[in-house]
């Protein structure tokens, strides 16, 4: 009997052997045109590292229709995207829209805006993106939360005008790291809004992560198909600055997915699996 036992507790320890537990504020306003984008910084963070190997295993289980993926044209150097009324579309600083792309499905969403009844293009979005926005601000003011829309479309050509203005300021190089270049600008698929309150003087600042709006839309965003677009502690990754403000449409189910993993939308098409 002693030899079986000890037979026993050391088939027990093989098996078991490999089991192992493994801010200063800053104001970007798009109020007539005093709007300074100081999003376009890049930045770095680790601070989820330590998890990315489990992160992504998981995600080998994510599938990614290939309609959804940017088809790219190369255009002196740049990566120009051709399906640009993708839902999914990835816009960042290494792929960029056309200078005459305009979304064609425009609407100026039923919301609370910060520069009021104003038809300015800011106050629209693709039609889809805008109903998840009505629905989005209503279910918030039904919790006692009054959120308001600051920027949402902004042309290539808009862009560019601000761009240069910030050049005027401060010189090129200054600017590259303070505003997205034309064609960059995620604002320009119609499928991001910028959001503020009056605890925030109606301003972009990152202390609207520590107010009661803030906090509610980084907890229910998801639920209405928006993801918080440039996190805190992913700027190495998305190469912009943390913005609590900035929110993008990608649909439920998608939002769902980076929520649960927390995951941007570059380690999106970076982990998921491609059919």
């Amino acid at each position: 009997m002693n030899r079986k036992l000890i037979a026993l507790t050391v088939l027990s320890s093989i098996l078991l052997g490999g089991c192992q537990a493994g801010d200063l504020p800053f104001v970007k306003n798009d109020k007539g045109e005093q709007e300074k984008n100081q999003s376009e910084t890049g930045g770095h963070s680790d601070k989820k590292a330590d998890k990315e190997p489990d992160d992504l295993q998981a995600s080998s289980e994510m599938t990614i229709p290939s309609s959804s993926y940017n088809v790219t044209t190369d255009i002196n150097g740049k990566k120009v995207i051709q399906n640009s009324d993708n839902l999914l579309i990835l816009v960042n600083k290494e792929y960029a829209l056309p200078g005459d792309y305009a979304p064609k499905d425009l609407v100026k969403p039923n919301v609370n805006f910060s520069f009021g009844d104003s038809d300015d293009e800011k106050s629209f979005l693709r039609q889809e993106a805008a109903k998840a926005l009505e629905d989005m601000f209503q279910a918030a003011m039904g919790e006692g939360i009054e959120l308001f829309a600051v920027s949402g479309y902004r042309s290539y050509q808009r862009q560019e005008v601000l761009f240069n203005a910030e050049i005027q300021q401060v010189g090129r190089e200054k600017a590259e790291q303070a505003v997205a270049l034309p064609g960059t600008s995620e604002h320009q698929t119609g499928l991001s809004m910028d959001i503020s309150s009056k605890s925030e003087d109606l301003l972009l600042t990152q202390s609207f992560e520590s107010v009661p709006e803030g906090i509610w839309l980084k907890e229910n965003a998801y639920k209405y198909g928006y993801i918080m677009r440039y996190p805190k502690g992913k700027e190495d990754i998305t190469g912009y600055e943390y913005e609590p403000w900035h929110y993008r449409y990608v649909g439920k189910e998608t939002a769902k997915i980076l929520h649960d993993k927390n995951y941007t939308l570059e380690e999106y098409f970076k982990t998921g699996k491609k059919i």
